[in-house]
């Protein structure tokens, strides 16, 4: 039985009853007391004494909206990042592609994943461009947010799609010449994963590149996650992960509505503190990046708009919808019964709208109303007060995105939408104004796993070029720490065992360089930092953790390259 007294210069505990202590007692893997080293001796008597060093102990962050198996396959080695936070611009992007090609065998297929044409201030690269950089190799890019995919004419050929073009899926399509030749862009899953799929095969590990996310989002701080994209075919891998030493993380999973088990219950060897399927999950529309989501005003004729391909005649409007109402109501009616908490994956105010129109009548169809249901609403870019209001009066939780104002707020205000529009993109005061439970998130891989930076952004409306919009939707400090621990983990129906420090919860702590409390909020970014994280008392070793994927042999989940790409905010 592992029996400690941890100890940092000051435990937060998100926890009204006792915020603030010196000392927490661990007793396998729960919390038995919360107060100073003398408390913890009473309640725990011989117990080890243990100085963590860290200036703070704080609850685990909780990510309520991730994807962080699917995630790693896609974009952790032999993946490499071309991302906006790691590459910022097209020079960086080039220079990382120049790097891939003369330290690679030149028989290995190269992947890039992170893409962004906004951000990166380019076009999506077709097979011409492709072609000229890497001539031969076969060479794909995936777009940053998970809508889109550029190829070359090496992998055309590979494919044989040269003689046989495909044709077009259900709700996706490749992009063409005059002719009716592939021009090495594709767009949404369906495509994504026709391009993608049989090159995750021939590269690496896929179960070590889930874990080298996992280990990502631990250096965060987090020790709580969810995958809104889950498959029942990642559960191997999630069990694997979960019974592999010092796992980082804690999953919930949302199945997707497109699976035909999305009703089904499911149970993990690893149990239920580990691993658990909470929900169903569904897109009422698009990327805000690609200009596909369901908005009632318009995307602007700008250089950054028209760079990035998006025409305001086509883009956005009712059109981005990617249900139709009834179609809604079929899957509500059938996941409702069963007890699930959906999630709806909502951008513009028009998805919004819908979203909750269909709760509305199903939580009445199904008496629901008045109940503790907590089903959700995702992303809510666009989401007005009213909005919110209404999410709060139905019990529906709210699922912010900071990382979307953070990295393209300057954009949204003014190159991509109206001021009006853009400015207030991320209403966090609105939300949390109107009463609902409101979480942050990080969509990874969309954004990096940042939890301060989220809550930073949240506190100070600060960009990550130094840009401020409609600051009056900032949000306190303790509202922001509040929606990345404790209403995250409500959110997730996770509060009885993570997201504060109290008794009787699960020893998941985070251990920080500094007090939040005490920091110039403008510097929270810069002096908050993760030094750890513990998982049930134990102190999170990711080498450890790393060392155990990397040295088994786990040929029986290369089916998890195969598995459909998620579609991301």
């Amino acid at each position: 039985m592992n029996r400690l007294i941890l100890t940092a210069g000051v435990v937060i505990t998100m926890d009204d009853a006792v915020p603030r202590a010196s000392a927490v007692a661990v007793a396998d893997g729960r919390i038995v007391a919360v107060g100073d080293v003398d408390d913890c001796r009473v309640a725990l008597p011989g117990a080890a004494v243990v100085d963590t060093g860290a200036a703070v102990l704080a609850p685990g962050f909780v990510e309520p909206h991730g994807h962080p198996l699917i995630s790693g396959v896609a974009t952790q080695a032999p993946a490499r990042s071309i991302a906006p936070w790691d590459c910022p611009t097209w020079a960086d992007v080039q220079r990382v592609f120049a790097e891939a090609v003369a330290g690679t065998d030149p028989q290995t297929p190269l992947w890039f994943a992170g893409f962004d044409a906004l951000l990166h201030g380019h076009p999506a690269p077709d097979a011409e461009e492709l072609d000229g950089i890497f001539g031969d190799r076969v060479a794909v890019v995936t777009d940053n947010s998970g809508h889109g995919v550029y190829f070359n004419s090496a992998l055309i050929r590979q494919y044989a799609w040269d003689t046989e073009p495909p044709t077009d899926p259900v709700a996706a399509h490749y992009g063409r010449t005059p002719d009716g030749h592939l021009n090495g862009q594709g767009f949404e899953l369906p495509v994504l994963t026709a391009v993608t799929g049989p090159l995750l095969a021939q590269m690496g590990d896929p179960l070590l590149s889930g874990a080298r996310y996992f280990a990502l989002m631990s250096r965060g701080g987090y020790t709580s996650a969810s995958d809104m994209t889950y498959d029942p075919k990642f559960a191997a891998g999630y069990e694997a992960l979960a019974a592999a030493p010092s796992c980082p993380l804690r999953v919930s999973m949302w199945e997707m509505s497109i699976s035909e088990t999305y009703s089904n219950a499911a149970s993990f060897a690893a149990g239920d503190e580990w691993l658990t399927k909470a929900g169903v999950k569904l897109w009422t529309d698009g990327s805000p990046w690609v200009g596909n989501i369901a908005i009632s005003f318009p995307y602007l004729d700008t250089e950054a708009t028209r760079t990035a391909g998006i025409d305001p005649a086509t883009a956005g409007g009712a059109q981005s919808m990617n249900y139709r109402r009834e179609q809604l109501d079929a899957i509500l009616d059938r996941a409702a019964p069963a007890g699930w908490q959906m999630a709806f994956h909502a951008n513009g105010d028009l998805a919004i709208t819908l979203a909750l129109d269909a709760y509305e009548d199903a939580l009445r169809r199904h008496r629901l109303l008045g109940t503790d249901h907590r089903w959700r609403l995702e992303h809510c870019g666009a989401g007005t007060r009213a909005h919110f209001d209404r999410a709060a009066a139905l019990g529906v939780h709210v699922s912010l995105a900071p990382f979307q104002y953070y990295y393209w707020g300057d954009l949204l205000d003014g190159a991509m939408f109206d001021s009006a529009h853009g400015a207030a993109w991320a209403a966090f005061a609105d939300a949390v104004a109107s009463g609902a439970c409101v979480s942050l998130h990080n969509d990874g891989s969309v954004s990096p796993p940042t939890p301060v930076v989220n809550i930073a952004t949240a506190v100070t409306r600060r960009t990550r070029a130094g840009g401020v919009h409609r600051p009056d939707q900032a949000i306190s400090l303790d509202q922001a720490w509040r929606a990345q621990t404790i209403d995250a983990a409500r959110t997730l129906r996770r509060e009885h065992l993570v997201g504060s420090i109290a008794v009787g919860k699960l020893a998941d702590l985070v251990e920080l360089t500094a007090d939040p409390w005490t920091v110039d909020p403008d510097r929270l970014i810069d002096e908050v930092r993760v030094t750890g994280t513990w998982l049930g008392g134990h102190r999170v070793d990711l080498d450890a953790f790393l060392g155990a994927i990397g040295g088994a042999d786990n040929a029986a989940h290369a089916h998890l390259a195969e598995r459909k790409l998620k579609g991301c905010c």
